[in-house]
């Protein structure tokens, strides 16, 4: 599955247009990582467990969102997009958008 953040990708023409897909994750805090992010604040540095969690988002929501592309029959996503909002205190929505479609190798003009 070839994804992109652009409208299309060179050496390929986009040959059908599936549509928006999408793909999310919901995640809370855990207590743990809180008491530790806290300790941070405090001497500061990189939140190491806020960073892996997010990454695990990121991927969870990619994963998820290639899968109902992949449904549909497609073999890219063009335009893809991550975004994130705030559900309730301590929680928060990953998720990754684009447009699935299908890819043709363009052949070079010599």
């Amino acid at each position: 599955m070839l994804i992109t953040t652009q409208d299309q990708l060179t050496d390929y023409r986009i040959v059908k247009t599936f549509g928006l897909v999408q793909g999310s994750t919901i995640r809370a805090r855990h207590i743990g990582n809180d008491i530790l992010a806290g300790l941070r604040n405090i001497v500061g540095g990189e939140v190491h467990e806020y960073t892996k969690m997010l990454a695990e988002s990121r991927e969870q929501a990619l994963d998820r969102m290639k899968a109902e592309a992949e449904k549909l029959g497609a073999n890219g996503i063009v335009c893809m997009r991550f975004t994130t909002s705030t559900i309730m205190s301590g929680m928060a929505e990953f998720l990754a958008y684009g447009t699935a479609v299908q890819l043709e190798h363009s052949a070079k003009d010599n």
